[in-house]
This record gives structure tokens, sequence and C-alpha cells, in this order.
């Protein structure tokens, strides 16, 4: 009954019009930021309680990629609300014909815990800056990352304007089974296929950001070792708990030892020979999880790394060679510190490998050939990616950010965020000084011939 008055409440100060200006969700993007830079420390100390998070890669994934949305949103919000003239075609003399962006009403965002800031923050800007009331349901899984975002949505905003419910599944099915205006979820692809199953009962539009194993490929001509350092500040980032960290690797089997090597010499570079001992080495984010991604290593195709503590929920970098598609490692999203390698004659048994499965939501290709990196980007479905890096597609505002097929559907970011939260209606003012007679009945061969002239 609680999570049915929030909605009420919203629904009721969004027909009062108050968001419409876009003065007033300025002022609300404004001191959204402002609470964001007076709880860093708290939002640090969160997610090291959670994850495990250094102070650094909490800037640099969740709390700077936040700030950076916030600049970018505030700076160009103005040019993307305006009306936009179109050019009406001559059968419809004298007319202007413009399209206009108007909120959705109140909308339901559900947020992940693997970037539990960043993943939270980032669509609520969307949400606000095109005038719409949010419901914010934080993970139940990164308890005090949601205490935070709780504690400084409340400090800005009204409860009518945006509310934040806390809470597990229960409190996720009861929000799913409100009537909201758009719902934006991010998570896995089974809890996302339930969201839209609810979300059909009213035809409410969604978003679905998902995942799904996202492919990394090495070519023979790549330039290996930098590959290789690429891809695990990719993969080991957040501790493989990334939606677009590489899953696996197919490598071209000429350079795939050597290669190997490269992977080995750059884990201990940026962690140490003992990860666990590195304080600024994520955690898995709980005992489900973690003995869900230790169940997936295979001691035997294991050639570095293997290891883990219970205790600290914390798994070794680890490289698996050799595998097959029939392994377990290959049969769901890892979503943790493993990488599995499996060996290709070459690009074209790579492309297929990737096209007989779900689209991606990532690809990354690495790789000095022009022509093999246009074959790929022209003939083989992912979400977005990379050629010749990882993850960095999506750290950009000017960018959108989504999946396609299994991995999703829809963007945001930047304007994508404006454009995902909006409806766009177009309209057209018709002149009353003429009245052109060509549509109207009864019939004739010069309205026939009139009518083949203009709609050509």
């Amino acid at each position: 009954m609680q999570i049915e008055k929030i909605v009420q409440k919203q629904r009721a100060f969004f027909r009062t019009g108050k968001t419409i200006p876009l003065s007033y969700r300025k002022i609300a993007l404004k001191r959204l930021a402002r609470a964001i830079h007076d709880h860093e420390r708290d939002i640090y100390a969160a997610l090291k309680a959670d994850l495990n998070k250094s102070e650094t890669e909490s800037y640099m994934c969740e709390i700077g990629m936040t700030l950076a949305e916030l600049s970018y949103m505030l700076k160009h919000m103005n040019c993307w609300a305006q009306k936009q003239y179109k050019l009406s075609p001559l059968a419809q003399f004298s007319a202007t014909s413009f399209t206009i962006k108007e909120p959705y009403g109140v909308v339901l965002i559900m947020a992940p815990w693997n970037y539990p800031f960043m993943l939270t923050m980032e669509p609520l800007i969307g949400a606000i800056a095109t005038g719409n009331c949010a419901v914010v349901k934080p993970s139940a899984y990164a308890p005090a990352t949601s205490a935070v975002i709780a504690t400084i949505l409340r400090e800005c905003f009204d409860e009518e304007y945006v509310a934040v419910v806390e809470g597990g599944r229960a409190e996720n099915q009861a929000l799913l089974d409100q009537r909201f205006d758009y719902i934006f979820f991010t998570g896995g692809v089974t809890v996302g296929k339930e969201v839209m199953a609810k979300a059909a009962k009213h035809l409410t539009p969604v978003t679905l950001e998902l995942g799904g194993k996202s492919p990394c490929i090495v070519d023979k001509t790549a330039k290996l070792n930098l590959a290789a350092k690429r891809i695990v500040f990719g993969k080991l980032l957040n501790c493989g708990q990334t939606c677009v960290a590489p899953d696996y690797i197919l490598v071209d089997k000429t350079v795939k030892d050597e290669f190997i090597g490269y992977l080995k010499k750059w884990i201990v570079k940026m962690y140490g020979e003992n990860a666990a001992k590195n304080d600024a080495y994520v955690k898995m984010i709980n005992q489900k999880h973690f003995d869900r991604v230790t169940g997936l290593i295979d001691p035997q195709k294991v050639v570095f790394g293997g290891g883990w503590n219970e205790d600290t929920m914390q798994i070794e970098p680890t490289i698996m060679d050799n595998v097959t598609p029939e392994d377990a490692i290959m049969q769901e999203e890892i979503f943790g510190p493993v990488l599995p390698i499996i060996p290709v004659e070459n690009m074209q048994e790579a492309e297929r490998f990737i096209c007989d499965r779900e689209k991606p939501l990532a690809l990354y290709l690495f790789t000095q050939n022009r022509k093999l990196a246009n074959r790929f980007l022209k003939h083989v479905p992912f979400g977005g990616g990379c050629i010749n890096d990882t993850i960095i597609h999506l750290a950009t505002s000017r960018m959108g950010f989504g999946g396609v097929g299994n991995s999703g559907m829809g963007s945001y970011h930047g304007k994508k965020s404006f454009e995902t939260f909006s409806h766009e209606k177009a309209v057209v003012k018709k002149h009353t000084w003429m009245d052109l007679p060509v549509r109207y009945a009864p019939y004739t061969e010069l309205q026939d011939k009139l009518l083949r002239i203009f709609l050509r």
C-alpha cells in the first residue's frame, strides 16, 4: 500500500505541471550534483563496504561518471528540449510541422548491484532532465550504497517528485505490480524478462540494460602486449562484475601462447602476485555469487590463478586455456575474474562462433587489419564495443549505450537519455488562410492528377 500511495502522489504531482519548465529541472539536477559532492566520502565508504572498491576506482567508475553525465546534461538539455521544425510536404500546404518532447510521467528505475551508485544515478539524471517524476529502486545486494542513495535523494527531493524504495524481491514485485509510464531496468536477462512481462500488462514501454557473454577477439596482427594490457584492465575492473566485461577470448591459435604470457604479465603488474592481498582488489558481491563463479572454474584448464579466499569472497584473476563451447564456463555470463581462452583457426571461425550465439552487449576486436575490423562492424551484431580496447565505449555522454536482442533494448547516456525518457510528439499546425480542395470528396480526375503529383 505504501508503494501504491507513492505512485499516486507522484502522478498527482506530475499533473500539476511543476516539472515541465526547464528551470525546475535544472534546479533539481544542480541540487543533486551538490548533494553528491557533499556525500562523496559516504559514497566511497559504502562502495568499500559493498564491493571493496578503492576510492580511485569508485571515482573513476561511479562518482566521476555520474558528475560528468550531470554536467553534460545541464549543458545541452536546453537545445534538446527545443521544438524541432520539419519540412512540410507539398500536399499539406500551407502548414508548419514540428516535433516536441514531453515527459512520460511517472517512471520506475530499477538499478543493479555491480555499479550501484552510477547505474542508479545516470538513468535518474535522464528522467529528471526530461521532466518526469521517478521512483528509484536501488539494489538490495549493495545495502550500504543503497542507504547512501536513499539519504542523498531524500535530502534533495520530496517523495512526490523523486522517491526511493529500498528492499529486496518483495519490494521489486510490489513495484512491478504498479502501473508506471516508463520502466528502466538494469540487470540480468532472467529478471529482465520478468520486468518486460509485468510491463506488458499495462503496455508500459521499457528500456532493458541486460548483459550476456561479450566476446573479445584477438587477431594475429594485433599488438599482443597492448591488447593483453587493455583486456586485463577491462576484465578485472570491478573484479569482472561489469556487464560489458570481456567474457571470453577468441584468439588466433598461432599467437595464443604468446598472448597468454602477456595476460599473465599484466595481471601481476596491475594487481601483484597475490591479488587477494591487494587492498584495491574488489571482492564478489555476496556468497551466492562467489559460489557460482568459483563453481565455473575447471582446475584442469587453469593456467593462471584459480584460487580464492572464501573469508573475504575474493577470487584470484584466473585464466583458463583451451576452453570449449561445452564447458560450464561458456554456459552463462561469468561476471567474475575468470577469463576463458578459446583458440581459433582464423577470424572466419571467430565470426561464426559469435554469430551462432545470442547477440552480445559488447564486442572487442584487437587487430591491425582494417578490412577485418570493417568486416566485424558490418556483419557481427552487438550492442556496442571497441576496436583495440575494452569498456571505454560506455564512458562518454556523447554516444548512447545499450544492448540488442538478448542483451537488451533501448539506450541511454547524454542525448540518448533525453530521448529515452521523453515521448516525441509530431504536430502539424495547419494555417487557415487557405484550404486546398484536393483531399475532399467527391474526387475528380483533376484531383487524382494533383494527388499523383504531390504524393510521389
